[in-house]
């Protein structure tokens, strides 16, 4: 009898000690631990809320890319009707709705059978529309804007892309995650100006409609749909970007229509040296961005990476020539040769032209003459006018803003080269090559364009801005981009001056290269270039590149198609298109 007595003993011991435990585990779950259980700091409260709250997000929070008239470039905001699922188990004037949004009650009800979450109905409605919705003052009814990203992104290399990243959460934000400011699940930039701009982005609350259900879905605590958003006047900021929507469309539609695959445009505002509009292809891969393919991702700008430019490179050639007094008015050149010395394909041979005429006529023998010529008394002659043009140093805008030093719009943005071996300025064959733009020569497209908006204001160098502010929420400033020069020497009014006639002349000229342009109601000032990169393969960079209105230039662009063939090539009509669409809306 002892022993049983014993073991009750014993039992009830352990069964004491046990519920004891659980108890003092209930106290640390509801009253100790509440919002920081584990090591994880898992919140309680806030988890057991989220299990009966059904919530729809209305805006996520982050910062906004807006034109520079204030369009939004990555998003359409929509008016919708929202219909909430409690609306099924009561009765609601259906009738009156359906009228207002031109639908049959039918329909509304049949969107409304057996759904978990709040139905977006997509029909678009007008203001009017919306206010007699909200007039009604039903619960669970709702006219409201939504945000539907773009069908057709725009400048998506530019403004870049987000999304969830934890190792960017901890390495660059560790202090806001640890406050709660954020957490390790908030989208942050990882490319373009998503990432560039990144810290004036990150969101400061989301807006939610939402309520709190029972298990069975139904509604607790009455019906009211509860709005929850920042009331930050100030917050999110919007990036006000110096692009204009319509000439972005306009580009973006151009690249798509001629299928241009690899490449790009971007058209710059001569006066202000602002990007008007930027288009990279390929199109990015949103599934895996940052997967190579050729040696490149499709999340790379090429229009910020160095490319083979060909004859645009002779610019630099003859800009230098023109400033060391190098050219004889009636001296001509025996453009039947090729930079060897050597006669070139019969169909190929132009004659004795002069230099004008060269530079048209795009003759490879006149400018490798000329730097060879020039090389010699000046071994750094042709990197110092690509410097003079603004092509070897990243042109887009950089400056201190805020705590940020070196702050750059472009992030990515890359360097241009002549020379990767000195020794090769002795060597007349690969002079040569570099006069024409081969061999060693890259440059981004960007400083290309730069380049002709330079030569269009007469020699003044500037970097180039994609952006002109940050404005806060309530619409006043946080911060303003200032224009800054281009560091460096630059050519003088004179030689850019006569690179004006140059450029109007490969347009103009019968035998121009640019002779395709004369039937626009913009006259163009520009040059070709046709980059070889394949020789056997026939594979070339195609590049058109200039200004316009020549007599009073407004717009510098280039297009260039990458890695193809010559003569299935779109840019030159691409090129066309968009000249033509720029005066279209100009004159509408």
């Amino acid at each position: 009898m002892k022993i049983i007595h014993k073991r009750i003993y014993i039992t009830l011991i352990f069964i004491l000690l046990l519920i004891s435990g659980l108890g003092a585990r209930l106290v640390q779950l509801q009253l100790v631990s509440t919002e920081s259980f584990t090591d994880k700091n898992i919140n309680l409260i806030e988890g057991s809320v989220k299990q009966r709250t059904q919530e729809m997000v209305v805006d996520d929070g982050r910062g906004k890319f807006e034109d520079k008239n204030g369009q939004s470039l990555t998003s359409i905001t929509h008016n919708r009707l929202v219909l909430f699922p409690f609306l099924e188990k009561m009765k609601w004037p259906v009738q009156q709705v359906s009228e207002i949004v031109g639908m049959q009650p039918q329909e509304l009800t049949n969107r409304l059978a057996n759904a978990k979450t709040p139905v977006v109905i997509t029909k678009e409605l007008s203001h009017a529309q919306v206010e007699k919705i909200n007039a009604l003052k039903v619960p669970g009814v709702f006219g409201i804007p939504l945000k539907d990203e773009r069908p057709v992104p725009l400048a998506e290399h530019l403004i870049g892309l987000e999304a969830q990243s934890k190792q960017i959460i901890e390495e660059k934000y560790s202090d806001k995650l640890k406050n709660g400011a954020i957490k390790s699940t908030t989208p942050v930039g990882i490319s373009g100006m998503q990432r560039a701009f990144d810290e004036f982005l990150l969101p400061e609350q989301e807006s939610k409609l939402l309520y709190h259900v029972d298990r069975l879905g139904g509604p607790m605590f009455g019906i009211d749909v509860k709005y929850t958003g920042t009331a930050n006047p100030y917050y999110p900021v919007s990036v006000r970007t110096t692009l204009d929507l319509s000439a972005q469309e306009l580009v973006e539609n151009t690249l798509n229509h001629y299928k241009l695959k690899d490449g790009g445009a971007v058209l710059i505002d001569i006066k202000n040296n602002k990007v008007i509009a930027m288009a990279s292809r390929p199109s990015i891969n949103k599934k895996d961005p940052f997967k190579k393919q050729n040696g490149s991702d499709s999340v790379e700008n090429r229009l910020l990476t160095p490319q083979t430019p060909g004859s645009i490179f002779k610019t630099v050639t003859a800009a230098a020539a023109l400033e060391q007094n190098k050219i004889q008015p009636s001296f001509t050149y025996n453009c039947d040769k090729s930079i060897y010395g050597n006669n070139v394909e019969e169909d190929h041979q132009k004659g004795q032209l002069t230099f004008e005429e060269s530079f048209a006529q795009s003759c490879n023998a006149t400018f490798a003459q000329l730097a060879k010529e020039m090389i010699i008394s000046n071994p750094d002659i042709i990197e110092q006018y690509a410097d003079k043009l603004g092509l070897l140093q990243p042109v887009g805008w950089t400056g201190d803003v805020f705590h940020f030093e070196h702050f750059k719009q472009f992030l990515g943005e890359k360097s241009g080269r002549v020379w990767t071996n000195d020794r090769e300025k002795k060597v007349p064959n690969a002079v040569a090559q570099t006069a024409i733009g081969q061999l060693d020569v890259k440059v981004t497209p960007l400083a290309v364009a730069n380049m002709m908006a330079t030569i269009a204001r007469g020699g003044e160098k500037k970097q180039v801005k994609a952006v002109d502010a940050l404005d806060y929420k309530n619409n006043t400033s946080l911060y303003t981009f200032k224009e800054h020069e281009l560091k460096g020497d630059t050519i003088n009014e004179a030689t850019a001056a006569s690179m004006q006639q140059l450029l109007k002349g490969v347009v103009q000229s019968e035998k121009g290269t640019g002779r395709r342009f004369q039937t626009l109601l913009y006259e163009v000032a520009g040059k070709s270039g046709t980059a070889e990169i394949n020789v056997k393969a026939d594979i070339v960079n195609k590049w058109f590149a200039g200004y316009f209105p020549a007599d009073d230039p407004k717009y510098a662009m280039v297009v260039v198609d990458l890695n193809t063939k010559s003569a299935i090539s779109p840019t030159n009509s691409v090129f066309y298109d968009i000249v033509k669409g720029m005066y279209d809306l100009n004159t509408r």
